[in-house]
């Protein structure tokens, strides 16, 4: 570093003609400015010209824990920083940079004990802010970082919904058929988009999981359920969440491929190109973490939590879900640990349904 200092200065004092000199001509003097040199922070040198640095000189020099904060920033800034610190809220605070958490308790804590900030040098004498911590938070009030907008015309819910569908189509959705399949029975629910429940039923699959997979056995109990479907605007199969690696449940994870596969081909109609698909995939595991029934990767019954919403069907004037009194009639007993027939698809059918329209909401 000293070797370049003598060099420049040599050049200078031979005069001649350089970057630091002014050459035999026309041109106009050259201002001389401040450029902090690259391998150290403190030392610097003058320099002509370099206008691009100018805006980032005050600032740079401002790391320097020697130099008073309030000489880096004009009269106008300094209004603008202490009337943040003196009026923002713990909230407010929190979206400045590096005054999340305790920092905007602090702020608030100095201003209650010691009264408003009077210039930007007290401001170091809140506990976990020093001079270069300092000198962050007043730049980030002056340029606050805007937030990026979310990216329009895209599902919110894209990340355990396939295919991706226009966002107001689903918002324009009157209605959607809700469909699970389990080892030997489809179950569905048929809701709308007030989340009343218009349609909730199974039907026993006797071909399923019997001996081998016959397609034309599978294609007649499948066909025979989606023809009980009512219609809607989407049709939501729930996707299995099973591994392939786990080699002793394979029969299950193919049989639920299987099933899944069909439902796709028989339910969506023969379309044009463009055309948006009425038939989408829901993962299982985010309706689980929806309703808090995960544990670990492996998801719990949800049947606790159906039979609330059809207790609060009845007693809350707004509940979360709608009942009609004939389906609670219907299906009051097919929860119950005890049923041989109990209902899992059934709950599993209601809470994708529920979990779609809620999520959409978010």
């Amino acid at each position: 570093m000293w070797i370049a200092k003598r060099l420049l200065l040599s050049i200078v004092l031979k005069g001649h003609c350089s970057l630091f000199c002014r050459p035999p001509s026309s041109l106009p003097e050259y201002e001389l400015r401040l450029l902090h040199c690259t391998c150290c922070s403190r030392s610097r040198i003058t320099i002509a010209g370099f206008d691009t640095l100018n805006a980032s000189v005050s600032s740079e020099v401002c790391q320097e824990d020697s130099k008073h904060l309030d000489s880096c920033y004009t009269a106008e800034q300094r209004a603008v920083i202490l009337q943040r610190l003196n009026t923002a809220t713990k909230s407010e605070l929190a979206q400045v940079k590096l005054l999340k958490g305790r920092k905007a308790v602090n702020i608030i804590d100095y201003r209650t004990r010691h009264g408003l900030f009077n210039d930007l040098e007290s401001v170091i004498n809140v506990s976990l802010l020093k001079h270069k911590s300092a000198v962050m938070v007043f730049n980030s009030i002056l340029n606050p970082v805007e937030k990026k907008e979310r990216r329009k015309g895209k599902v919110n819910l894209a990340k355990f919904i396939r295919p991706e569908v226009d966002q107001a189509l689903l918002e324009d959705a009157s209605s959607i058929v809700s469909i699970v399949c389990g080892t030997n029975k489809i179950a569905w629910t048929h809701m709308d988009r007030s989340r009343t429940v218009l349609d909730w039923q199974q039907e026993e699959c006797k071909s399923f999981m019997k001996g081998t997979y016959m397609a034309s056995d599978y294609l007649n109990d499948i066909s025979t359920a989606i023809s009980r479907f009512p219609t809607a605007d989407f049709f939501v199969v729930e996707k299995p969440s099973i591994s392939p690696q786990n080699t002793s449940l394979y029969p299950v994870m193919a049989h639920l491929r299987t099933v899944e596969a069909m439902l796709f081909a028989l339910l969506t109609p023969v379309r044009e190109p463009g055309r948006p698909p009425n038939v989408l995939n829901m993962m299982r595991t985010a309706v689980g973490r929806h309703f808090g029934l995960m544990v670990g990767e492996s998801r719990t019954s949800g049947a606790e939590t159906v039979k609330m919403m059809m207790t609060e069907s009845d007693m809350k004037q707004e509940p979360r879900v709608l009942f009609p009194h004939d389906l609670v009639l219907i299906h009051r007993n097919s929860f119950k640990m005890s049923s041989k027939n109990r209902g899992e698809e059934l709950c599993d059918a209601l809470l994708q349904a529920v979990a779609f329209f809620e999520l959409l909401r978010e």
